[in-house]
């Protein structure tokens, strides 16, 4: 029998069509996708070829590598001069600094400042507080303030505001300041805490007092100036860290709350940074509807950085040890990954009340240490870090290197405690 011309053609195609799909299949990865490989040297910009998503994140960050970003920086200490702590008894602790302000040739800072007759006894026992026995380390404190010429050696001046009377909110205790230089006049805000801090957590307003001067004398401006969530929002109970900045010609203030926690949950905590805004230091602060703009870090530290907002994250939350930047103030990307941050980072970033529509950023601060002395004498004391988180500067040698090398002690010194230890060799015991 003989099949018809067209017919003979059609089955012919089929065949071949039919003959030709394992081989498809089975082809390797390399020849479905372009040809184009990655090239030796980073472009400046991102190619127009497949990639992973890694390499294709390179392009996100401000730089392709640590080297050229100008929001990576490795971090430099150095003891301060001129602050005594009473023979490191565990009686004087000085902690929490403000950004250090420049005015007439001399630095300006402000600090939480406790000096008691014995060292706190603990959030745990904070029952057990007495106005002379404090519960933690920023219980029963004033805030105080200090100058210098160098950055480094300071001189202590005197209280900037004192504990106010009971019931006057802060009357326990005033701490955690930060300040802000607002048409010709400054403004420290600071927490102010009603009770001892441990007996339901941190739960504490925001104050505000204001002077013509510096050096003070200074006046109470308002009370609860940002304002509390409702019950069942995460920031019903506490608002911590006040942090303002100048941005788009108003006041931004940041700030911290712990939440999903306390009193019924104290080891699963949560850190949320919120935004309130005003264009009157004494307010009333409206707070962004999108907060919390931040879910890591811990002390916030937020300054003007190009034309948007850069954000040193540390310590807590899935993106800490982080420098993130935003555009607008409020949403948030991972700028780069960092290491040895400072904590309580407080930042001399001269262009942070200015409205500058675009911030340069800076290259040293202060911070704390809250593990000075020894058992049972346990206080905070202020350092200076350097670092290169400026436009203005640029030392790659020191502080865009990739890998800072610390002796075995550092890493020793975060051993196993005693029970962890004796929990580990029977586990070992019993796999054995």
């Amino acid at each position: 029998m003989k099949i018809p011309f067209i017919l003979f053609h059609i089955i012919s195609f089929l065949m071949v069509v039919s003959c030709g799909e394992p081989e498809t299949k089975s082809a390797p990865v390399s020849a479905k996708i372009s040809k184009a490989v990655f090239p030796h040297k980073i472009p400046t910009e991102k190619p127009d070829i497949p990639m992973s998503t890694a390499t294709e994140r390179m392009f996100d960050y401000p730089g392709k590598g640590i080297h050229d970003n100008e929001l990576f920086s490795q971090f430099k200490y150095t003891p301060l001069v001129g602050f005594d702590y009473h023979n490191e008894d565990g009686t004087v602790s000085r902690r929490d600094p403000s950004r250090p302000i420049k005015v007439n040739g001399t630095y300006y800072i402000y600090y939480t400042k406790r000096q008691t007759k014995i060292p706190p006894i603990g959030a745990k026992n904070a029952i057990k507080a007495t106005d002379e026995i404090p519960s933690t380390d920023w219980d029963l404190c004033d805030i105080w303030y200090a100058t210098s010429i160098d950055g480094t050696t300071w001189e202590e001046q005197g209280i900037a505001v004192a504990r106010p009377e009971k019931p006057n909110s802060g009357w326990r205790s005033v701490a955690t300041p930060d300040i802000l230089i607002w048409k010709g006049k400054y403004y420290l805000y600071y927490q102010a805490f009603d009770e001892p801090s441990g007996l339901r957590g941190d739960w504490c307003p925001v104050s505000v007092s204001y002077a013509d001067s510096p050096a003070g004398p200074w006046t109470h401006g308002a009370d609860k100036v940002i304002p509390f969530g409702k019950k069942g929002e995460w920031d019903q109970d506490a608002t911590h860290d006040p942090h303002p900045i100048v941005f788009r010609n108003r006041i931004y203030l940041y700030y911290k709350a712990a939440f999903n926690k306390w009193p019924e949950i104290r080891d699963r905590y949560a850190v949320g940074h919120g935004l309130v805004i005003s264009d009157d230091p004494l307010g009333p602060f409206e707070k962004h509807p999108l907060n919390p703009v931040m879910t890591s870090g811990h002390e916030t530290t937020y300054f003007p950085f190009k034309k948007g907002v850069a954000a040193l994250t540390i310590r807590d939350g899935n993106e800490r040890e982080t420098m993130q930047y935003s555009e607008d103030g409020v949403n948030f990307e991972i700028a780069s990954s960092l290491s040895f941050t400072p904590v309580a980072a407080a930042p001399h970033i001269p262009d942070a009340f200015t409205n500058t529509d675009y911030g340069k950023g800076f290259t040293w601060g202060l911070c704390h240490f809250i593990n000075a002395g020894g058992a049972g004498k346990q206080h905070s004391i202020m350092a200076r870090f350097d670092c290169d988180l400026s436009l203005d500067y640029d030392n790659p040698q020191v502080f865009k290197k990739s890998t800072v090398w610390h002796k075995p002690e550092v890493y020793f010194q975060q051993g196993l405690d005693k029970q962890t230890k004796l929990q580990n060799v029977n586990k070992d015991k019993t796999v054995e």
